[in-house]
């Protein structure tokens, strides 16, 4: 087995429920896998999937989205599954909470800033506890700076994601390269480049594509 460092690309949304739930899963995997392997280290890195890219900059009031996209607000049963699974990993989601359904693109600008894993990590868990968690604004630029500062980054960084156009454009290009090379829906956990688990699908799946992967 190589002592070379496995990579897990993260393809993700952070206003995605599956996306919070698929992190409690890949913690899990790793949890294991490195108890069982302290000498196979494992990377990972996060990439950008909007799940609405064309929504305006300042997003949409939550309750709108929800009837535009699934005919109903009722949150009980249209996120029933998911609640679920959240519950199986020890997770709580306060859905209800959520008054704003914002455009991620800053979001996502973020945690491209991040300078390392571990930070790029905590901002991650950062951005789906403020949503999914505390219902906080991610349109609202002094609330996503707030969250990024717990995370880590520092000032200049924040208001380069927050304001640069070309930082914006490497998300949506990023975004492009997810969409080209086949990825529709997210999570995705693609190891050593190679090996993808589509989907919320559990802890013993991502570890079976790291094992693969070990050799």
């Amino acid at each position: 087995m190589s002592s070379d460092p496995i990579r897990i690309d993260v393809v993700s949304d952070v206003v995605c429920p599956w996306c919070f739930v698929g992190k409690r899963q890949l913690e899990a995997a790793l949890a294991r896998w490195r108890e069982t392997h302290p000498g196979q280290p494992v990377e990972v890195r996060w990439h950008p999937f909007q799940l609405n890219p064309d929504l305006p900059a300042e997003g949409v009031a939550r309750s709108s989205y929800l009837a535009q996209k699934f005919g109903s607000a009722d949150t009980s049963r249209i996120y029933a599954n998911v609640q679920r699974a959240a519950g199986a990993v020890d997770l709580s989601l306060a859905i209800d909470a959520i008054a704003r359904q914002p455009n991620t693109l800053r979001a996502h600008a973020l945690m491209a800033a991040a300078p390392d894993e571990a930070s790029q990590d905590a901002l991650a868990e950062a951005l789906f506890t403020a949503y999914f968690q505390d219902g906080r604004d991610l349109t609202d630029l002094a609330q996503l700076r707030d969250i990024a500062r717990s995370a880590g980054l520092t000032d200049p960084a924040i208001e380069r994601a927050l304001a640069d156009p070309q930082a914006h454009e490497e998300v949506a290009e990023a975004d492009q390269r997810a969409r080209r090379a086949g990825i529709r829906g997210v999570p995705c956990f693609i190891v050593n480049g190679r090996s993808a688990v589509s989907g919320a699908q559990g802890a013993e799946a991502i570890l079976d594509k790291i094992a693969l992967e070990a050799g």
